[in-house]
């Protein structure tokens, strides 16, 4: 007799349930959890904050500065991921917001976390389908690879782009509900990097023939050190999660919990898994157990991919990049459909 998929998905669910249960009475810090959310997201700050003034006294390089900054901005994503499900200080308002505000000024570029939480949580209720906001506007289910590009790499010009399909096939939404959920910051963000773009290009087409006002080169100066600081690395961590994000989960022909999502370990992915702390690798455990801190899922997905794979997750189906991520059943799929 076969199993159904939703037998298969509560022994999944109860087998990561008791891996937490190991870890955290092995590990009796994790009690602790409120302050572990304060500690990571402190760290990733002072560590952004540290970093900043090594490149501003000129003893980091700009590549190096760039580089660490993005692995340190994707902790505090992990961090906000977290909040969203308000996993640290839910009782202290003041302190979770608190956070909330910190965590968006130390990622700008993406819309504010409040409103993110709204979408997020929609997310996993219709995640799999065309009414997947949070999925579709970093180019998951895209046909076409051009403006899956751009998707993955500018939200911004992805939003503007794909506005009029959105509001065709998602309902309730609004182009300018998703623009004004990124001011002031994340309005800040576009208005430097495009700001940097056309100086810097207009700079370049008139090979320094053109002499600027003194208020236009101390302005860059500054434009210029924060390119550094934030908005470039924040363009490796957000294109890095995006794209992982979006080949991860499955977009149409998805039937249950099982196939929202597949697991990347492949080795292509590795690079982009090193900017968002493992994401393709730990976040389908997420989907099955999603009040669950991040760092739980990083110590038992050891113990938890296997499961997983065995009753009937899937790992690594590259293939359906090339499906513009359509979960298409295979002869060979251990789970049958309900």
């Amino acid at each position: 007799m076969d199993t159904s998929p939703n037998q298969h998905i509560q022994a999944i669910v109860q087998t990561i349930k008791t891996e937490e249960q190991r870890v955290r009475s092995q590990f009796s810090i994790l009690a602790y959890q409120n302050i572990l959310g304060a500690l990571f997201l402190l760290v990733s700050l002072s560590g952004m904050l540290g970093v900043a003034w090594l490149y501003y006294i000129s003893y980091l390089p700009a590549w190096l500065s760039i580089f660490t900054i993005a692995l340190l901005t994707s902790i505090a994503h992990e961090v906000e991921h977290d909040l969203i499900h308000k996993l640290y200080f839910k009782r202290h308002p003041l302190i979770h917001n608190a956070m909330m505000l910190i965590v968006w000024l130390m990622r700008p570029n993406t819309v504010n976390p409040w409103y993110r939480r709204t979408i997020h949580l929609h997310h996993h209720k219709v995640s799999g389908t065309e009414q997947d906001l949070e999925e579709r506007l970093v180019g998951n289910g895209a046909k076409n690879p051009v403006f899956r590009f751009i998707a993955i790499v500018d939200g911004l010009l992805g939003l503007i782009i794909s506005r009029k399909q959105l509001q065709r096939e998602v309902d309730g939404f609004g182009f300018f509900t998703v623009f004004n959920a990124g001011f002031p910051i994340t309005t800040a963000y576009f208005g430097i990097l495009y700001g940097f773009i056309l100086f810097h290009g207009f700079d370049w087409l008139q090979q320094g023939t053109v002499t600027y006002p003194t208020w236009l080169i101390q302005g860059m100066v500054w434009v210029d050190f924060l390119m550094v600081i934030l908005i470039a690395p924040n363009i490796i961590r957000s294109s890095s999660l995006n794209f992982v994000t979006s080949s991860m989960h499955y977009y149409g022909g998805v039937r249950n919990l099982l196939q929202q999502t597949q697991v990347l370990t492949h080795w292509v992915f590795a690079p982009f898994q090193l900017f968002c702390f493992n994401f393709g690798y730990t976040h389908t455990i997420h989907h099955f157990l999603p009040n669950q801190p991040f760092y739980i899922r990083q110590l038992i997905s050891r113990r938890i991919l296997p499961v997983m794979k065995r009753h009937g997750v899937r790992f690594n189906d590259i293939h359906s990049l090339q499906r513009a991520n359509f979960y298409h059943a295979t002869e060979t799929a251990s789970v049958k459909h309900e």
